[in-house]
């Protein structure tokens, strides 16, 4: 009975080791004090580029978690076996082939939207946010707390793309994932979307304010 009873409890315990609260902020903390672009302002180019629509910005964000993720967990595997001189060139080929996947993938399921996200899906490749969470926390981390760490940072990548595109969708062409969403009453009434909100230089300034909120908010945090 005792011997059961210590099964159980170390199952258990494994189970609370994983989900341990150290391991539930890696997930969380990349949502508000370590975001990797209001606060470490690494991605920014795909954040500009793709979020002028809802789905493309989604379907980017999924990609980078997937890779990201995926990325850190293979990496925390091989770490103690990559030479040191070609670490950077093992990490490349890894995220390399994820991203090859996953554009293939897209191609397949989502043809249009990979059309759509063009050349942006390739250029994960050289995300610094991949990257960094290869160099920075996979090599020295075990597997599966790298892996929560590439999921939170892609997780937190994909929740500014999506509010971004929220924001420049809305305003920009009255619609929400392609779905119009003000009312005809109010074309009548004389509104009009805001083409401004479409254009490059909008994501630019949607983007800044969003850092602006984002840090005022959380700077104790960020302080820290």
């Amino acid at each position: 009975m005792s011997q059961e009873k210590e099964r159980l409890e170390n199952k258990g315990g494994g189970w609370k080791e994983w989900f341990s609260a150290k391991n539930m902020k890696l997930l969380t903390r990349p949502f508000g004090a370590d975001n990797p672009i209001t606060v470490q302002v690494l991605g920014i180019c795909s954040a500009l580029a793709v979020t002028a629509k809802m789905q493309p910005a989604l379907v980017m964000a999924i990609s980078v978690v997937v890779v990201t993720g995926f990325a850190n967990l293979i990496i925390s595997l091989l770490r103690n076996t990559i030479p040191p001189r070609i670490r950077i060139i093992v990490q490349l080929t890894v995220i390399a082939t994820l991203v090859i996947l996953v554009d293939q993938t897209l191609k397949a399921v989502a043809y249009e939207v990979s059309r759509q996200l063009s050349v942006f899906v390739g250029l994960i490749i050289t995300n610094c946010i991949v990257m960094g969470r290869l160099e920075a926390f996979a090599m020295a981390n075990k597997p599966w707390p790298s892996f929560l760490d590439g999921v939170g940072n892609g997780a937190g990548y994909g929740l500014i793309l999506i509010i971004v595109a929220f924001i420049r969708e809305f305003f920009g062409s009255g619609t929400v994932f392609g779905y119009k969403v003000i009312p005809p009453s109010f074309y009548e009434a004389g509104y009009t979307d805001n083409g401004l909100f479409i254009l490059p230089p909008m994501a630019l300034i949607v983007l800044g304010v969003i850092i602006w909120i984002h840090r005022s908010m959380n700077r104790n945090l960020i302080e820290k």
